[in-house]
């Protein structure tokens, strides 16, 4: 069986012909994923880890069954999810026992709740950049009789600034930026009875998440290579002062850095303990433009044709599956299999159809169907209730999303 295609080459025609056979008794829409691909992706990401602990980002998931299988396999530790209520479901389900929420949180009942149970403590970090933050938390634990320690982890700005500031790459997050802050807030925190500090994070967002070879555009990847070898230098320098001055303060018993498009880099800093990635396990879009890895597309979604409009165009129903971030083309998702279709630029992909254009539409009559990739990961299940596991030829199972379990955490 020929694995599923990649940025390397083009998909194969078994491929198309397995994902038909294994689906043959659905209806579009709906979801798969490709367990072959995503053993694949999970072993490369922990090769490129080199020993270092990957702690699994939920939000490039979204799909517990997903989550519990790859937690279980070597080299994946703990989760980091993106909201605290998300956080208390994944430990009272049994998730992890290891549990950092990577975003602030002013959710007070949720705090509260947090607060108020002393196995949710005991798993679960919160983040914080701020006195404003460690405030709430008090006032939120305030409201609980005998409430349990709540561990915090100290946020840092990890963008790039070039130009003496002028100009900024990376994500807009933390206001804590230098070793003498980061050591203030260590500090403050120690001084607060009800609160501890374990852990540090610095998210790279200019290296882990913006590919350093984007297609028919050398100048533009000339200069986010040279942006981003100044600023992993920057960064690990910084970082590493950082961790050296918060731990003069406190001992701390992770430092979380990087994301997929990272992970080699960040691991191989001596002051990081353990790397955080997950969008890497479905390779969405997004993550082909990489000179680093090529990993297989594992996340998939059947679209059926239902209009002939024209030769070489065909339309499918629904598709405007658009993700997060700047509005602009690379959000959109993708057609995928058959190869040789492209979205119409005019139309992109809308909410009830979406054009397609290219010589394979001629190959295609109403009612087949037509499969395509996410721009991101785990946005996908935000649409779907339930992921088909495809192995081989064979569904071996249907799982909820999020979603399909009722949880919405956006």
């Amino acid at each position: 069986m020929s694995p599923a295609g990649g940025p390397g080459g083009p998909p194969a025609l078994a491929d198309l012909a397995r994902y038909n056979a294994a689906t043959a008794g659905l209806e579009p829409p709906f979801a798969v994923i490709d367990l072959a691909a995503v053993r694949a992706n999970a072993a490369g990401m922990t090769r490129r880890a080199a020993g270092k602990p990957i702690r699994l980002a939920s939000k490039s998931v979204r799909c517990r069954a997903l989550l519990e299988q790859v937690l279980g396999t070597s080299g994946y530790h703990g989760v980091l999810a993106f909201t605290l209520p998300e956080a208390l479901w994944l430990a009272g389900q049994g998730v992890s026992d290891d549990i950092v929420v990577a975003y602030p949180s002013t959710d007070r009942s949720a705090l509260t709740r947090l607060a108020s149970y002393p196995a949710a403590a005991a798993a679960i970090t919160v983040m914080v950049d701020s006195a404003d933050h460690l405030d709430i938390i008090e006032k939120a634990a305030a409201a609980v009789a005998d409430p349990a320690p709540v561990q915090v982890c100290l946020d840092i700005d990890a963008s790039y600034l070039g130009l003496g500031g002028l100009i900024r790459a990376g994500a807009r997050r933390s206001p804590v930026r230098t070793p003498a802050e980061a050591a203030a807030l260590a500090r403050d925190i120690a001084a607060r009875p009800g609160i501890r500090l374990a852990g540090l994070m610095a998210y790279e967002g200019q290296i882990a998440g913006v590919g350093d070879k984007p297609p028919g555009r050398p100048l533009y990847a000339l200069a986010v290579r040279q942006m981003q070898r100044r600023s992993a230098a920057e960064l690990a320098r910084r970082r590493a002062a950082i961790v050296a001055a918060v731990r003069e303060v406190t001992p701390l018993r992770f430092v979380n850095g990087g994301g997929t498009g990272s992970i080699e880099r960040t691991a191989a800093e001596d002051a990081v303990t353990e790397v955080g990635a997950g969008s890497g396990l479905y390779q969405p879009s997004l993550f082909d433009s990489y000179r680093a890895f090529s990993g297989r597309p594992a996340a998939l979604f059947a679209l059926s044709v239902v209009r002939r409009p024209a030769p070489g165009v065909v339309t499918v129903a629904g598709g405007g599956y658009v993700a997060s971030g700047p509005a602009q083309g690379s959000r959109l998702p993708q057609p995928f299999l058959p190869a040789g279709l492209r979205l119409d630029k005019q139309e992109g992909a809308g909410e009830v159809q979406t054009p397609l254009l290219g010589k394979a539409a001629d190959g295609l009559r109403v009612g087949d169907r037509v499969w395509f990739r996410h721009a991101k990961a785990g946005e996908l299940c935000e649409r779907f209730g339930e992921l088909h596991l495809i192995d081989g030829d064979t569904i071996t199972a249907t799982v909820p999303t999020y979603r399909g379990e009722g949880q919405s955490f956006g």
